[in-house]
């Protein structure tokens, strides 16, 4: 396996994920956005996952358990983040699950951790 070129492979499609977010925030489609931002940042832990392991990340959506399987070291609040973004990837994919409200002023803050995770998770 070529872990570098997966590496890229899960990288470019955070990157054009997150792209994707910003856009639907503007338009202020608040809920499709932060299902975007979400995997954003599981696609740049599936990175890590890869570097880590060497192997194939699991097809799974759960950032906390891809953070432990990535062996990163993060602070109380960055897994506070993680865990909280999961709300953001049942909604999209379950109609079942809870809805969180958003509007423009509680939506602005949360795509800032979104993009702030990326950001630090692409300097690790």
């Amino acid at each position: 396996m070529d872990v570098q070129k997966h590496m890229e492979y899960w990288r470019y499609g955070s990157e054009e994920d997150i792209a994707a977010a910003r856009s639907l925030f503007e338009k202020q489609h608040f809920r499709h956005s932060f299902f975007l931002a979400h995997w954003a940042i599981e696609k740049m832990l599936k990175a890590h996952v890869t570097r880590q392991t060497k192997d194939v990340p699991p097809r799974i959506h759960n950032l906390v358990r891809l953070a432990e399987l990535a062996e990163l070291a993060l602070s109380p609040e960055r897994w506070q983040t993680l865990r909280e973004f999961e709300a953001y990837q049942l909604e999209g994919r379950y109609p079942e699950a809870a809805q969180v409200p958003l509007d423009a002023r509680t939506a602005r803050p949360e795509i800032a951790r979104a993009e702030e995770m990326l950001k630090w998770l692409k300097t690790r």
